[in-house]
């Protein structure tokens, strides 16, 4: 059976929605939001802040492992901090090589690095010579730059310097996350490098899902965008749901997202909450058309306690979810619980 992970979303999937999404069910590991590493060690205080896993063994508080996720190109500074992430993250350390964003790029990180397969080369066995051998040290990286001329060399260089597996991102820094994915690609790689190959980009569906694994080859698929735009989707590829998202689970989803902003309404240092229900909102809506009046219900709202209100009146008005679920009910029911 296919392994299914949670991809790091960088502004999307932060610690509150792994909480919520890995909580519904169905993935086997997630990856943080990348922590950034310049010219210092980080402190303790920053791992807990971007990633709280580490103050629960590394899992969220659905019990799913976490790996951080590191970001950076000076392969001393990474070897350090990997060093120190190590010691808080025991389910493996993560490296960036595939963030697009132009802040980033600027600085040489992030997809940039695969311009340079033989600084990616060193990155990585500093690291993996500075993490202890039983912790894994795992790499993300996409097709390239702007063309996929050194996809193959830049994933071979990785694995060389003693990357466990590779998650390829099967589109160029330039393509963003604009469609096509190209599966491929992946499949190349994975010919070439004699480690686990995770595939990522456009499954949406458990059609896109099927798809992917055959076009790739891989077993195990990352899952990004489509699980914050139904957070059944895990699930559904487990066959413990159906196929197809219905009508009548939309009321379990309300729940969800009541239970979302309570827990940033909790944050100490969150100030946006109203902004990530929107955002996620605007993610549903690809899922189900009722997402769409919940938007626009609450797109001129910027209080959240009002925000919360109003999806609390919509969840009162609507019938719970019937003939859309199979004998996983109770398993959904505690998620909706683990949620709120």
């Amino acid at each position: 059976m296919s392994r299914l992970f949670l991809a790091p979303m960088e502004g999307v999937a932060d610690y509150v929605l792994r909480d919520v999404l890995t909580g519904v069910g169905g993935f086997a590991g997630c990856v943080s939001e990348f922590i950034r590493v310049t010219g210092s060690l980080l402190p303790n205080r920053v791992y807990e802040r971007e990633a709280p896993e580490v103050l629960h063994g590394g899992r969220t508080l659905a019990g799913t492992p976490m790996v951080v996720q590191l970001l950076g190109s000076d392969p001393r500074w990474m070897a350090l901090n990997a060093a120190h992430a190590a010691t808080l993250s025991p389910h493996g350390v993560d490296l960036n090589f595939g963030c697009p964003a132009k802040i980033v790029n600027q600085h040489g990180g992030g997809a940039m690095l695969l311009s340079d397969p033989k600084q990616l080369n060193r990155i990585v066995a500093a690291v993996r010579a500075a993490v202890p051998a039983g912790i894994p040290v795992t790499a993300k990286m996409r097709l390239g730059v702007s063309d996929t001329a050194r996809a193959v060399d830049c994933a071979v260089a990785l694995a060389e310097a003693g990357a466990a597996s590779l998650v390829v991102h099967a589109r160029t820094r330039d393509e963003g996350y604009r469609p096509p994915a190209h599966w491929e690609w992946i499949a190349q790689i994975d010919a070439a490098v004699d480690v686990p190959v995770v595939a990522n980009g456009e499954v949406w569906t458990v059609a896109d899902w099927e798809r992917c694994r055959a076009v790739s080859g891989c077993a195990d698929v990352m899952i990004g965008r489509g699980a914050v735009s139904d957070p059944f989707l895990a699930l559904r590829i487990q066959g413990l749901m159906e196929r197809l998202p219905c009508k009548d689970e939309w009321p379990v989803v309300l729940g969800f997202l009541a239970g979302y902003l309570r827990k940033l309404q909790n944050r100490v240092a969150c100030r946006h909450e109203h902004g990530r229900v929107k955002m996620w909102l605007g993610y549903l809506k690809r899922t189900w058309p009722q997402a769409a009046g919940m938007h626009d219900a609450v797109r001129r709202l910027n209080d959240s306690r009002e925000i919360l209100a109003a999806i609390e009146n919509a969840l009162a008005l609507e019938q719970p979810m019937s003939d859309c679920r199979d004998a996983s009910a109770g398993e959904l029911d505690a998620a909706m619980f683990s949620a709120a």
